[in-house]
């Protein structure tokens, strides 16, 4: 299974520190999955604006790709400002609403608030339940002081509820290879 690691920013690096946290464990759970980090700051992003597909530059054209042949996804996403990044909003806009349906999906999230974890459960769940993604019951929101000053995470609580976000995840994705992709080209 081709599982495509998000990290839905192009600034700043404790996102992808999460990220880079969740690999390792998912790696001790199932080694056999092929997992690839897809860093929003590698793309040249174009505004979407309902043109086709084909009219944006090859570096979104690419970023679909990887999310169409992708079979799960990890999304990883700051909060700024109560929100998450346009980036990430970007790149969901360019997606058919079919590329991520049925595919398990886990969220990782960091903020200099705690309250900021409800912007997962009013931001991001609605648009990953929009694709009809088998989204995992649990996430892990971070917070800056879970972070040293290299960004390692020095939280033992956030190290346990990652790692069972990854075994969790696994079961998710054990779970979506009995799903029936064919109906997909149906409906």
């Amino acid at each position: 299974m081709k599982i495509l690691l998000v990290d839905g920013t192009i600034i700043g690096r404790k996102t992808g520190a999460v990220l880079e946290q969740v690999k390792v464990y998912l790696e001790q759970f199932n080694p056999e999955l092929e997992l690839s980090i897809l860093k929003m700051s590698d793309y040249e992003h174009q505004f979407v604006d309902g043109r086709p597909t084909a009219e944006y530059n090859d570096s979104m054209r690419e970023m679909v790709r990887r999310f169409e042949e992708a079979d799960g996804y990890i999304i990883a996403s700051p909060i700024f400002q109560g929100s998450i990044p346009g980036v990430l909003k970007n790149a969901f806009d360019m997606l058919h609403p079919r590329a991520m349906r049925y595919k398990p999906v886990s969220i990782v999230a960091n903020g200099g608030t705690y309250q900021h974890h409800l912007v997962i459960e009013n931001q991001l769940k609605p648009i990953l339940d929009y694709f009809r993604c088998l989204v995992t019951p649990n996430y892990v929101y971070t917070h800056t002081s879970h972070f040293d000053d290299t960004n390692a995470i020095i939280n033992e609580d956030v190290h346990d509820r990652l790692r069972e976000l990854a075994r969790v995840f696994v079961q998710y994705a054990a779970m979506s290879t009995h799903l029936s992709k064919e109906s997909l080209d149906n409906h």
